[in-house]
């Protein structure tokens, strides 16, 4: 075999390559890459989420309720934002009372019809001052501080849990 026909040969060779799909170790290569390339991204999302700062936004723990003339006399105000029961007694006293439910921390809900304060999953009752009347609840509803601001508005503290007897007096 001359040196021109090995020449055509090798050409010949070069052209098939190009013209295939690819070899098997083109295919493993690029299987690689790939994989190299999600294990990449990957990696980086995990250094990414590691490095930016994990904040729990909670809600505010001293917050306002507006103004004492909103709340009509011998009266019991959901506020859902702040999960706090606002109750002025017939007297214009002012006391405020969780609405999370001491068994299992559900939110309660206010019954007009027969004055009390419902937790719906368990099934405990509540007086409007918080006390329990039946079912599961281990104790009654906490009551928080309420004060009265330099504009008038009426501001909870829940980090601050008060005696049932202490009423706001307006």
């Amino acid at each position: 075999m001359s040196e021109d026909e090995k020449n055509r040969g090798h050409e010949a060779d070069v052209r098939a390559r190009q013209d295939s799909p690819g070899t098997r170790r083109d295919f493993f290569n690029e299987i690689a890459l790939g994989a190299l390339g999600i294990a990449g991204l990957g990696a980086a999302t995990v250094t990414y989420r590691y490095l930016t700062p994990n904040v729990l936004f909670e809600p505010a723990t001293t917050f306002r309720v507006g103004n004492p003339e909103i709340y009509p006399p011998d009266s019991v105000t959901f506020r859902e934002k702040d999960q706090v029961y606002i109750v002025r007694t017939k007297e214009g006293g002012f006391f405020a009372v969780s609405a999370v439910c001491t068994h299992l921390g559900c939110i309660t809900q206010w019954k007009d019809d027969v004055r009390q304060i419902q937790c719906p999953c368990h099934g405990s009752k509540f007086d409007p001052n918080g006390k329990k009347i039946e079912g599961p609840a281990p104790r009654p509803l906490p009551h928080f501080a309420i004060t009265i601001t330099a504009d008038g508005e009426l501001q909870v503290d829940r980090l601050q849990e008060i005696k049932p007897d202490q009423i706001l007096k307006v």
